[in-house]
């Protein structure tokens, strides 16, 4: 399957820079492939946060890569499944052709943590390994579903 005919999941965060690329990591390592991830943002920051990729890279997924971008780059396109993995854009998320499924599982911004920068990087750590459990999950299921 090449990218046009899988279904494309596409992961929403207002500024686009830490959760979603967190999530799009993990869901394209785990998916094996079965699906298009994409993420983008309501607000989007312009960058990917250095720390996301920092926690990404020590369990083994390069997404330096990844860029922040607009939703309304996906406006016009089949879009199967969406997920919100902030509290703010649940409310605020269009609607997309094709849409099928919509998920709205909401995870502490990283990005807002405050303290040492140690006690930063642990908060990354923490918020990376939540939507870890989450996003595989999702992705075994998906695996579960075609088979």
């Amino acid at each position: 399957m090449n990218s046009k005919t899988k279904p494309t999941v596409l992961i929403l965060c207002t500024g686009n820079s830490c959760r979603s690329h967190i999530a799009e990591g993990f869901l394209q390592a785990a998916a094996g492939g079965l699906v298009n991830v994409q993420s983008a943002g309501s607000h989007p920051t312009g960058y990917v946060h250095p720390l996301a990729i920092k926690v990404m890279a020590e369990v083994g997924i390069d997404v330096s890569g990844h860029r922040s971008k607009h939703l309304k780059e996906f406006l016009g396109q089949p879009i199967r499944t969406v997920i919100t993995v902030c509290g703010n854009l649940d409310q605020a998320c269009p609607a997309f052709p094709g849409q099928l499924q919509r998920h709205h599982w909401p995870f502490p911004d990283p990005a807002k943590a405050t303290g040492t920068e140690a006690e930063v990087l642990e908060n990354f750590r923490r918020v990376r390994d939540e939507m870890r459990r989450v996003f595989e999950a999702y992705a075994a299921g998906l695996k579960d579903a075609i088979v």
